[in-house]
């Protein structure tokens, strides 16, 4: 088994994603793909749907959101990138509510795209390579269960492309891969202060970014060149 990365208990305590607080960013322009909500709102609910329209839509999770979103955020293809929660029972959560680790969400980021520029499987494929599928209810610095890595199928084309793909990276590796594959449940848009976190902080994401040693650990997994 690969090593595990240490924890860097100091310098996240001030910059982890589970600390970041509210931030003075003025709110995302109105008429975004997908709408978001302040501290004081309830966070719009999505019902799971494998489309919009003509557009697809895709579901994951891998550790903190504001990382697995900034990989969506600028491919060709991609309309939005929304960060928000899933996987638990709880009606409307607000970040301090997932963060506790009390509801049974997962942080997870929604993405939405065009089937005809990039496919589902190319934004698996991306997925994969940007989290670490040997860790079950942490990511990286963050642990708990709100940080759980999984991809959320909306359909039986996603589920199946889920499960083979799983399949292949534990082949690959040789290991037990613990990324959970769930039926997609009610999407909850996160505040928004957490959207597009890595265009609004830019500082605060790349110190976070780099005292979780989030770029060290998938460059021991996965290689340089991937």
């Amino acid at each position: 088994m690969r090593p595990i990365l240490p924890f860097f208990a100091v310098a996240i305590t001030l910059i982890a994603c589970a600390a970041a607080g509210t931030s003075d960013s003025a709110p995302a322009a109105p008429g975004t793909a997908v709408p978001t909500v302040s501290d004081e709102g309830l966070a719009p609910s999505y019902p799971p749907s494998a489309t919009e329209g003509e557009r697809g839509v895709a579901i994951f999770a891998g550790g903190c959101f504001w990382c697995v979103e900034s990989e969506y955020d600028d491919l060709p293809g991609v309309f939005a990138a929304v960060s928000g929660y899933i996987g638990g029972p709880e009606t409307a959560p607000t970040y301090k509510q997932v963060a506790s680790g009390a509801t049974g969400h997962t942080e997870a980021v929604r993405v939405v795209f065009d089937p005809s520029v990039v496919t589902y499987e190319q934004l698996l494929d991306r997925f994969w390579k940007n989290h670490d599928p040997f860790r079950a209810d942490a990511q990286f610095c963050d642990r708990g269960t709100q940080y759980r890595p999984g991809i959320f199928p909306l359909d039986a084309d996603q589920r199946e492309a889920a499960h083979r793909t799983k399949g292949e990276v534990a082949k690959r590796f040789g290991e037990d891969v613990v990324t959970e594959i769930t039926d997609a449940g009610v999407f909850w848009t996160a505040e928004d202060y957490h959207q597009d976190f890595h265009h609004k902080n830019p500082g605060h994401y790349l110190r976070y970014r780099m005292g979780c040693g989030r770029d060290k650990r998938l460059k021991e997994i996965w290689g340089s060149s991937e």
